[in-house]
């Protein structure tokens, strides 16, 4: 009692020491007294304890050490066995299927229609020959590759695709030069993703290498058939005969994009039905910036099959912080 009342008067705060000793007693605080450790915790001796599945030694190296450690947060040799632990169970569809569960179960149901959409994710570029890019392509392995540099080998993902994103230009004002489009190549790999229109919470997910089609992966699992509402938005990469006729099966109505007539202007109603859609699916854009801006996601491994564990990992690591942030607005309310 005695030290938290003169840190209070260090810090300006005019208070008497009988009200800091009232007010601590009144909250249930109380100081440690010297000689008198106090024990927060009490073994069972009768009750079985979990077993030590990663052999720690808790030995001092050396006399006088000072060991400084934080339990609550895990290192990257167990976050790695962790993710090599779901890959080898093929736990990760399940992992993911179980929160999407839990999600709903709390309340917030996919509803509203589904957006979907596709971001590159870049991993570590590839420096190879043009004869072990052929072979690469016709589907050989990293082994039969190179035969001779096991640890070579061991480095290489032949998994990843090369793809080239394209920027288009702004048109020009008047008076003003006209800007130029923009062709950024990338390594890596590609997350496709289905979210509902109401909560923002990814319900679907798909990863494959950065060279694959997006309106192709409509038809390989990414639409939602629990979602309430079966209007289906998506940019005009997705605009196909064939997605049409998929979606018209499944009871969905498509809101995708439609593309501009070849050798042809915009027409004046397709180009505002165009950006009457893209106020509803911007919101998946939302998702694509707070996976790589604060959470900085990106590909450190090697192989589809890694990729794969990360990018679900950090779609499922986005619900969890979009569920924590709906729980809040609602208790707000």
């Amino acid at each position: 009692m005695r030290k938290v009342w003169r840190q209070l008067k260090r810090e300006g705060v005019g208070v008497a020491r009988c009200t800091v000793a009232r007010l601590m007693k009144a909250m249930g605080l109380k100081g440690l007294v010297r000689g008198k450790p106090v024990r927060t915790t009490i073994s069972d001796k009768a009750s079985s304890c979990p077993l030590d599945r990663v052999n720690r030694q808790f030995q001092a190296p050396r006399p006088n050490a000072l060991w400084v450690s934080d339990a609550s947060v895990p290192d990257a040799n167990t976050l790695w066995d962790f993710r090599e632990a779901l890959i080898a169970a093929d736990a990760l569809d399940a992992l993911f299927l179980r929160l999407d569960r839990a999600i709903g179960e709390a309340g917030y149901l996919p509803m509203s229609g589904q957006i979907v959409d596709a971001t590159l994710v870049a991993a570590p570029r590839q420096r190879n020959t043009g004869d072990e890019k052929a072979r690469i392509k016709a589907g050989e392995s990293a082994k039969e590759i190179w035969k001779d540099k096991p640890f070579k080998a061991r480095q290489k993902d032949i998994d990843a695709r090369w793809t080239v994103k394209f920027s288009k230009a702004k048109p020009a004002e008047d008076g003003q030069k006209q800007q130029v489009d923009i062709a950024i190549p990338t390594f890596g790999y590609k997350n496709h993703i289905s979210i509902d229109r109401r909560h923002g919470v990814i319900r679907k997910s798909l990863v494959t290498d950065a060279a694959a089609h997006d309106g192709a992966r409509l038809r390989e699992g990414l639409i939602d058939p629990d979602n309430t509402a079966s209007d289906v938005w998506a940019d005009s990469a997705y605009r196909s005969a064939e997605n049409e006729r998929f979606l018209g099966k499944a009871g969905k109505t498509s809101r995708i994009h439609r593309r501009k007539p070849k050798g042809k202007p915009m027409p004046v109603a397709t180009r505002k039905a165009n950006a009457a859609k893209s106020t509803v699916r911007s919101c998946v854009e939302h998702v694509f910036a707070r996976q790589k801006g604060p959470m900085g996601m990106v590909v450190r491994t090697i192989g589809i099959a890694r990729a794969k564990a990360t990018i679900t990992l950090a779609n499922m690591a986005y619900n969890m912080n979009r569920w924590q942030w709906l729980d809040s607005r609602t208790a707000s309310v």
